[in-house]
């Protein structure tokens, strides 16, 4: 029984960093001003740095006084599902640039809707996908494995970040509205895992958490 719990905290804390690690580097792309000053949608690379750099640190700001408010549940939820919605907006207005003129009202609206996109990528990531699974896995391994699982998990997010770096721009040669796609899904998938597989920490104690997985 202790060795099923164990794994079973294992799973639930160290899964959704490995799965939520795919999720940053959509943001990375998103706020990359190349992919959008190519085609004219954000006339200043460095404005638009500077103003998505503005937008993550007002909404961490938030989440840092909203996490012991509302928990860290309902945070990664709104997060993920803001996160999967802005990620088919940007999707979507990429493909529309992929067939619509550059002097058409239809290429103007799809570079309106990045820029939407972008913006909503950022806060809704910084509000949970971006610190709330590191403060989720310091509260839910058991005192035994939590320095072996912790280790684990930074390791493993440092190989998928290399991974999904080294196969990004290959990506986006293929598809820049089809990567999107993709990580979309892995954030409506992260959605799922969140809504079914992770309990609500805040405020209990380690053997209130342990009843969860029972």
């Amino acid at each position: 029984m202790l060795q099923l719990l164990i794994h079973q905290f294992a799973i639930s804390g160290i899964l959704p960093l490995l799965l939520l690690e795919l999720l940053p580097l959509p943001l990375k792309l998103l706020i990359n001003p190349c992919l959008f000053v190519e085609d004219g949608w954000i006339k200043s690379s460095n404005l638009a740095t500077v103003g998505v750099g503005v937008i993550q640190v007002i909404a961490t700001g938030i989440t840092t006084w909203l996490v012991d408010k509302t928990g860290r549940r309902l945070l990664l939820i709104v997060s993920a599902s803001g996160m999967t919605i802005s990620l088919l907006i940007v999707a979507v207005s990429f493909f529309v640039k992929g067939f619509a003129s550059v002097d058409s009202s239809l290429y103007t609206i799809s570079g309106i809707l990045s820029v939407v996109g972008v913006v909503a990528m950022v806060i809704t990531f910084s509000l949970g996908m971006g610190p709330i699974p590191w403060v989720i896995m310091s509260e839910i391994l058991p005192v035994n494995i939590k320095s072996l699982a912790g280790s684990v998990a930074t390791l493993a997010n440092w190989m998928f970040s290399f991974l999904i770096t080294m196969t990004a721009n290959l990506l986006l040669d293929w598809s820049t509205g089809g990567t999107f796609i993709i990580y979309m899904v892995v954030s409506a998938f992260a959605l799922v895992f969140v809504s079914l597989w992770v309990p609500e920490t805040k405020g209990r104690t380690l053997e209130e958490i342990q009843s969860s997985f029972r």
